[in-house]
């Protein structure tokens, strides 16, 4: 199994915990929003500027499904034995009542009395699923997430592009590749390979997003500071300069603290982060309040808008949902506030960390809304965690109301517009 952007919270909130309280008032934010706005855009929109992407795991199978990889693949950590409270991958629960197939776990039956039962990626009805939810939450572009596909997930990894391609254009959803070089040894050379051999072919699709006229890619993990990520500057700018040299507006997932080289960015990365078309640094694991966003939108957020704005680059930082087991999300105020930050510091696009991150409790898919909905006595929380009912679409309508707000469909408002229940 892969090693996934679990292991990168190491430094967690260390970032804010040096910052203080911030109170920022909301005249110094207009003059702010003014001054980036007010600079000149690196690029008109596209299928990723002006736009929401969101990321597209698509990594969960189920024994039995058909799948090469043939296993619970992110569903268990040993993926020979069905998921259970003791051999789980998850922190999150999704609502399965629109999937056509579930899978037996080893999970008690839910608190309502059914069938602890989840969902496989490998079966294109739960992309397809996946896919009409973005189209009927106005959600623009999903990045489909590709570790090594030389490892054995390889095959795998393979056909969930084409499922991904398949729901894309029945939807009119865009979506691109997003390689993940973690733990990828022969990244140098085999990225190159498998985008000229497999992924390039993608680009044909009508679904396939294009930016500034060229499709996009983009390589997620060059300059972390971790041993999943050794690479030195110079095999990843090599990296970067040959995907632009092949015609495609390459986006950069980046570290948070990319810009001053510091906490999760080894130094040295400048060159390589200033040749990416455009700059989306990770942010999970960072923050987990309004007020904390408030501090990045100060000290981080506002500062690195300027530094792409002087280098040219499209800025498109996280947005994220919050850890539901970590009980962040605040009945939906913690990402509005994200929304609200993000558009007035003036961004390019935004980036939702993730769609359908289970592993990470940080998802916007439609998830268990009441303790009902969850298997008995595993600990998991449901939406309605703080108290306050949530339906299990609250956080794509959230999505969707934060992209109208990205466009100017709506006014910038600190307030949210979008109700947890419908």
């Amino acid at each position: 199994m892969s090693i996934t952007r679990r292991t990168l919270l190491g430094t967690a909130l260390a970032a804010t915990a040096g910052l203080g309280t911030v109170a920022i008032q909301e005249a110094g934010a207009s003059a702010a929003l003014q001054g980036t706005a007010g600079g000149p855009a690196a690029s008109p929109p596209g299928d990723v500027v002006g736009k929401i992407s969101v990321g597209y795991q698509g990594w969960f199978a189920c024994a039995g499904d058909g799948a090469p990889i043939n296993g619970w693949w992110h569903w268990s950590q040993d993926m020979s034995r069905p998921p259970s409270p003791s051999n789980t991958t998850i922190k999150s629960w999704p609502d399965m009542r629109e999937y056509s197939r579930g899978y037996a776990t080893q999970y008690p039956n839910l608190n309502s009395g059914g069938a602890a039962t989840l969902f496989s990626s490998w079966d294109q009805q739960t992309v397809d699923t996946h896919f009409r939810w973005m189209r009927e939450n106005s959600i623009d572009t999903a990045a489909l997430q590709r570790f090594n596909p030389f490892s054995p997930e390889g095959p795998t990894r393979d056909a969930m592009a084409q499922k991904v391609r398949q729901s894309a254009e029945a939807n009119g959803r865009k979506f691109y590749i997003m390689y993940d070089v973690t733990g990828w040894t022969s990244m140098q050379s085999q990225i190159k390979e498998d985008w000229t051999s497999k992924m390039k072919a993608h680009t044909s699709s009508s679904a396939y997003a294009r930016q500034n006229g060229k499709p996009v890619v983009c390589v997620w993990g060059f300059g972390f500071n971790d041993s999943g990520r050794p690479f030195t500057p110079a095999p990843c700018l090599d990296v970067v300069n040959w995907f632009k040299a092949q015609g495609c507006y390459v986006v950069g997932g980046v570290p948070t603290h990319w810009r001053t080289g510091t906490e999760d960015s080894r130094a040295g990365f400048s060159d390589v982060y200033h040749a990416f078309n455009m700059i989306s640094p990770w942010m999970v694991g960072r923050i987990g309040s309004a007020a904390q966003s408030d501090q990045f939108f100060q000290n981080v957020n506002t500062p690195d808008q300027a530094d792409c704005n002087a280098h040219g680059i499209d800025y498109q930082p996280c947005v994220m949902p919050g850890d539901l087991q970590e009980r962040h999300r605040a009945h939906g105020d913690f990402m509005w506030r994200q929304f609200y930050n993000m558009v007035r510091v003036g961004v390019q696009g935004i980036y939702i960390s993730m769609y359908d991150e289970f592993n990470e409790g940080n998802q916007i898919a439609k998830t268990a809304e009441t303790g009902a909905d969850v298997p008995s006595g595993s600990g998991i929380w449901a939406l309605d965690e703080d108290g306050t009912r949530c339906s299990s679409d609250y956080y794509l309508r959230l999505t969707r109301d934060g992209g109208r707000m990205l466009k100017k469909e709506i006014g910038l408002t600190a307030t949210r517009p979008t109700q947890p229940t419908v």
